[in-house]
């Protein structure tokens, strides 16, 4: 298993995935033209991952805009380090970043962390 990054462009984020560190990261505007084909090598790293997971897992959630397809994806994500927490015990924390202003992203974050109950999930304005 290899750390895995893309770089951003105007319709998909940046990724890092790092499984030395145990970061997984999402930055930016995530309106990809085909959400599987983008999100695909993401979710099956992230499957590899969570076989052999670090002993603390940071995800980071830096999006400033999401399409609501991409939304499915990114529950997804969060399913899946969940299920690290519940099944190995180990440490999950999950940041959802949002600007001051930004109710709809705040408001995502506030229903993403309802859903996942198995890891410590912070909402941090910017």
């Amino acid at each position: 298993m290899q750390k895995f990054e893309i770089k951003e462009t105007a319709t998909t984020p940046y990724v890092l995935l790092d499984n030395i560190s145990g970061v997984i990261k999402l930055e930016g505007r995530s309106i990809p033209e085909n959400v599987i084909d983008f999100y695909q090598p993401i979710i099956n790293w992230i499957e590899n991952y969570v076989k052999e997971p670090c002993d603390k897992t940071l995800v980071h959630f830096k999006l400033e805009y999401f399409n609501t397809s991409s939304s499915k994806r990114i529950f997804d994500i969060m399913k899946k380090v969940e299920g690290i927490a519940a099944h190995s015990g180990k440490s999950i924390t999950i940041n959802w970043y949002y600007e001051e202003d930004d109710e709809d992203i705040f408001f995502a974050g506030n229903d993403y962390k309802a859903l996942v109950s198995k890891v410590e999930f912070n909402l941090l304005e910017l």
